[in-house]
């Protein structure tokens, strides 16, 4: 009898397989399973890839700011622990999951970094144009938040039963991925006219007293600013219905987590950044209390939507928490343009929009009847289409 020959997965086969290995049942992921050590090779492993393919081609998918790095032992030194690291879950996984796709993907991953130089890598290829895409902040972006908050998702979950890989979560990273790559179009376009107000020869003064002010100060001061801005920006988006329908893609998230924040569309990026960073230039902060609290507002703003069960009754009277914001995603009447505020409840007390009951939590997340499509493509148009 002739048996026909059985050919290697398609594309479409071989991410579909992929998909429901990432997704799997909470009985094929338990401790022992292979699972969590094939998520984690193949997560080191794309990491690692990333990382030396902007080593390679720092023109073109390199931040400048993270180019100076390449040369640096440390960082050799980081890449090579990430390249061991995902090769070895890799292989773990293979010795203990039927399924191999997980651990085949991720040690080709780290091999092919590998093959490409490691951490030997030098640049290839010239630098044709100023542009680039941020291929290693997106690297560095997901591993250095999926560390922090990933652990602790799973240590104090406010719900257990929602996994890493919850519904959506392929669209949210995707939203990291187009933020990372467009890292350079945002900040010239969102810093313009912050910096075009910071010209100004009559603000020259004040921006030399600020300078001068101690780091602790200048960076309270930065949040309050900043946070005052934002919380008018912000109401603006929920008021104006068509700013709300940028921010709805937002507010369209069903699960929160710390890849829920990253749900952005493109401009209300722009318009939100650009707006809310003016105080910051415009009063000549230093350097460093800027890059500081901009390192700041970035792992807050990850940790305020991320599945916390944490109960924090004092701090939740003076900066805002996970219970507090995910009030203002929840799917309640009540929790209907309210909390928005992004580091300090102050505002919302003051402005009449203040919602924080006593030991409960939102039930769900989103808006009524979940009017916004599913897909990054989908929400990116979602704006624009007739109501």
């Amino acid at each position: 009898m002739l048996v026909s020959p059985r050919f290697p997965m398609s594309l479409h086969e071989t991410r579909q397989k992929l998909r429901d290995e990432l997704e799997a049942p909470a009985s094929l992921r338990a401790f022992g399973t292979g699972w969590i050590s094939g998520v984690a090779g193949l997560a080191l492993g794309l990491v690692g890839l990333a990382l030396v393919v902007s080593m390679r081609a720092p023109g073109q998918f390199a931040m400048p700011e993270l180019t100076a790095l390449h040369a640096n032992p440390w960082f050799k030194l980081g890449v090579l622990v990430v390249l061991l690291l995902g090769f070895t879950a890799s292989v773990l996984s293979l010795a203990l999951r039927p399924s191999k796709l997980l651990g085949t993907l991720g040690a080709a991953a780290a091999l092919l970094a590998t093959l490409l130089g490691g951490t030997n890598s030098t640049s290839l290829t010239p630098d044709p144009t100023p542009l680039f895409l941020g291929l290693d902040w997106f690297a560095l972006n997901v591993l250095f938040t999926g560390i922090i908050f990933i652990p602790l998702e799973r240590l104090s979950p406010l719900r257990a039963e929602q996994p890493l890989f919850r519904d959506e979560w392929r669209e949210d990273i995707f939203y990291y991925l187009v933020s990372s790559f467009m890292v350079q179009v945002l900040a010239f376009v969102s810093f313009a006219p912050a910096k075009w107000v910071a010209a100004a020869a009559a603000l020259s003064s004040v921006q030399q007293w600020v300078a001068g002010l101690p780091f602790v100060v200048q960076l309270v001061a930065i949040m309050f600013l900043t946070d005052l801005v934002q919380y008018w920006v912000h109401r603006a988006f929920h008021r104006v219905p068509w700013l709300w329908n940028f921010h709805a893609v937002h507010h369209s998230a069903q699960s929160m987590d710390w890849m829920a924040g990253a749900r952005m569309h493109f401009l209300e990026i722009l318009i939100l950044r650009s707006l809310t960073v003016i105080p910051m230039f415009a009063l000549g902060f230093s350097p460093t209390a800027v890059n500081a609290y901009i390192l700041l507002v970035y792992l807050y703003s990850t940790f305020i939507h991320a599945n916390l069960s944490w109960r924090l009754p004092v701090i939740d009277q003076l900066l805002v928490t996970p219970r507090f914001h995910h009030w203002h995603h929840g799917i309640e009447k009540e929790a209907i343009d309210v909390n928005f505020a992004i580091h300090f409840p102050l505002f919302d007390r003051l402005f009449g929009t203040y919602h924080l009951p006593k030991e409960q939590w939102p039930s769900g997340y989103g808006i009524e009847g979940h009017p916004v499509p599913k897909g990054y493509w989908a929400q990116l148009l979602y704006p624009f289409r007739r109501k």
